[in-house]
């Protein structure tokens, strides 16, 4: 099971009942894999990127706090295991644009963040970076939420 959580400011009570409940029950069924998606972060927060730094260990602090074993799941931040950037790469350069252009909450994303100027490769390519994620653990479960079931 593989699950991660973008570190774009502090923690909230949303975070706890949307996804923290579930990891800490999932814990103690599956091979678990949590992580701080230091990366993802950068997609919609690269002018940003001050905040992400600081509240990659506060996250981690948290997730403690809520009962997220370290002895029943690894817990990692994706920007420390180079082998996610490396995969991505080798992704992006065989997959076809217009297969990302058709993702699609691509174009819902740019409209809900029109405030940010998300033409970027980064914000594009997202999916990648995911499938990425996953296939480097060989993920067989990847719970997430409904804007990331498309992906």
């Amino acid at each position: 099971m593989l699950s991660g959580m973008r570190p774009t400011g502090r923690l909230h009570l949303g975070h706890y009942h949307g996804v923290l409940k579930n990891w800490i029950a999932l814990q103690h069924e599956y091979d678990c894999f949590f992580f701080v998606a230091d990366w993802h972060a950068l997609t919609t927060h690269y002018e940003e990127s001050h905040v992400i730094a600081p509240s990659v260990w506060d996250m981690v602090v948290d997730w403690l706090a809520a009962g997220v074993n370290p002895g029943m799941a690894r817990l990692f931040i994706q920007s420390r295991v180079p082998e996610h950037a490396e995969l991505h790469l080798l992704l992006s350069m065989i997959t076809p644009l217009g297969w990302l252009e058709r993702v699609p909450t691509y174009k819902d994303q740019q409209e809900q963040l029109k405030e940010k100027d998300l033409a970027t490769y980064g914000f594009l390519g997202y999916p990648l970076l995911q499938s990425a994620d996953i296939l480097i653990y060989k993920a067989a479960g990847v719970p997430v939420g409904e804007d990331q079931v498309a992906h």
